[in-house]
């Protein structure tokens, strides 16, 4: 069979009236573990569609996951970019939030045994963005960004074009957190993963939020001898 390859790219602007649920729609999941069972909604009041994910103002701890309910769909190879345009709300010294990729979802983060994201730990800032990687083996853990994220979206993109040693983080285009090698290169062989979005509080009644207006995707495929 002759050789066949090439490059997907995949885009979704949340542009429908649906609400998340426990049960998968175009991929995409959700966990709530509040005990109000927050609504975390489809907005199509924003410009072209977004989903926000909301916790309740109900004082507990709360864990919202936007995932694809750990059928990991992209193998980490073959990755070219990944990518979010969100906006946040409410963060606050209790807040923690994660958006990227992963493998199977964690109710603590930390704990996730591979995963390339962005992250806000709302008791060191509420408004600045660090990045991590984990592979298992390598770890790079709250690297500064230099860069904020509030009530204005922004465009945050994993670009692994320069192979698993080298994956790379970009904020509106602008390469961030360049001065750290970002290497996931001892991941397994055949690693999957999901898109990965998940927001916390510790405590509290504050109702943080994220808003999404489009996640994105590209990799490579092939096919044949």
């Amino acid at each position: 069979m002759t050789v066949s390859r090439g490059v997907t790219t995949k885009i979704d602007n949340f542009d429908r009236a649906q609400a998340f649920t426990t049960t998968s729609y175009d991929g995409w999941q959700i966990k709530d573990t509040s005990s109000a069972g927050t609504p975390t909604y489809l907005c199509i009041t924003e410009d072209g569609g977004a989903a926000k994910l909301t916790l309740a103002a109900t004082s507990e701890a709360e864990i919202v996951t936007l995932y694809c309910g750990d059928v990991l769909p992209y193998d980490l190879a073959k990755l070219q970019h990944l990518w979010w345009i969100a906006k946040v709300a409410g963060i606050d010294s209790v807040t923690t939030l994660v958006f990227g990729a992963a493998n199977a979802q964690n109710d603590t983060d930390d704990t996730v045994g591979v995963s390339a994201w962005f992250r806000m730990e709302g008791s060191a800032s509420t408004t600045a963005v660090v990045v991590e990687t984990d592979d298992v083996t390598n770890e790079q853990v709250d690297v500064a960004t230099g860069e904020t994220l509030a009530a204005v979206y922004k465009k945050f993109q994993l670009d692994f074009t320069n192979g698993l040693a080298d994956v790379r983080f970009y904020i509106d285009g602008a390469r961030v957190a360049d001065g750290t090698t970002f290497d996931m290169s001892d991941v397994s062989s055949g690693q999957n993963v999901q898109p990965y979005v998940q927001l916390q509080k510790a405590s509290g009644t504050g109702v943080p939020s994220i808003t999404i207006a489009q996640f994105g995707v590209q990799y490579e495929w092939a096919y044949g001898a």
